[in-house]
């Protein structure tokens, strides 16, 4: 009986420590994630930014002259 006690107090400190150590690896996938996000973003904002500019200095020029 003390063995199967043992036993069943082994394997819940191995479950405990397996599902840390997953949390911790769904932790930084959901971070490298953000970042890609992050990235992405940024990436199209100075391409939509450019393309504005464009467009104001267009209009500008255009009521610029008579």
């Amino acid at each position: 009986m003390k063995k199967l006690k043992e036993l069943h107090e082994k394997l819940i400190v191995r479950i405990f420590t397996a599902l840390r150590s997953e949390e911790g690896q769904g932790l930084i996938e959901y971070a490298l994630i953000l970042v890609l996000i992050a990235i992405v973003v940024i990436v199209m904002l100075r391409g939509a930014g450019q393309q504005v500019n464009a467009v104001y200095s267009s209009i500008n020029s255009a009521l610029a002259t008579p």
